[in-house]
């Protein structure tokens, strides 16, 4: 099976340059290729590659400066190669923000096996990041940051105090949780012995829930609050 990504190659030599290019697009790649730290630079003002692999003693520069200047602004990881193999350039390419280190003379399965794998660890990261930053339960989905609902992708226009109560139910994991831990966690206050207000939000996120087909409603349990469960 083919992959996918972008690759950008730094690197002055132009045997290894072409070489390394024809691996990769070998394997699916689809392959960058810059000389030198500014054909680099001016690369990636267009593009966004999934990864790098950069030469550290370059005609303009060296790599592991230019590692730590493009770090703030991507998390692509780099793959340094080069022919110094001393232990402190190593550390200073991790240092640097590198991510891996690869020595020439190289075995060509290896340099392959190492790209993929970084690649692949920086798929498992970004997926994480959106697993932390999404709470989906079925066809619904709530975007932790921006603080707003989805249902089958559509925007339930939530207001915060609906989109909070919503949250706090959807993550229960179908735990009953009283009226007073709703009132007082979303409007940050005790709640009075009329509870209308909270009543009342309960029913406009059920009615919602229910016209977006939902498959998880709020249940009331008398007596006790509310559960989060599935239709």
């Amino acid at each position: 099976m083919k992959e996918t990504g972008t690759i950008l190659l730094v690197e002055d030599d132009k045997n290894i340059q072409r070489t390394n290019r024809r691996i990769l697009e070998r394997e699916g790649y689809t392959v960058l290729c810059a000389g030198n730290l500014q054909g680099a630079r001016a690369l990636l003002l267009e593009h966004m590659p999934d990864a790098l692999v950069l030469d550290i003693m370059l005609p303009d520069g060296n790599g592991l400066d230019f590692c730590g200047k493009i770090r703030p602004f991507t998390s692509a990881p780099v793959l340094f190669l080069t022919a110094l193999d001393e232990k402190n350039e190593i550390i200073e390419g991790l240092l640097a923000g590198g991510n891996d280190y690869i020595t020439k003379p190289y075995d060509v399965d290896e340099f392959v096996a190492r790209i993929k794998a970084q690649l692949r660890l920086a798929r498992m990261n970004r997926r994480e990041a959106k697993e932390q930053r999404t709470l989906v339960r079925d066809n619904l989905s709530l975007d932790l940051f921006a603080q707003r609902a989805y249902l089958g992708g559509k925007d339930m226009l939530l207001t915060q105090k609906e989109y909070l109560l919503l949250l706090l139910l959807a993550r229960s994991g179908e735990e009953i949780l009283s009226s007073e831990y709703l009132y007082q966690t979303v409007w940050n206050m005790p709640m009075t012995a009329d509870n209308r207000t909270l009543k009342k939000h309960i029913s406009t996120v059920r009615r919602k829930l229910e016209e977006g087909d939902c498959k998880y409603t709020i249940t009331a349990v008398y007596g006790r609050g509310y559960t989060f469960e599935k239709v």
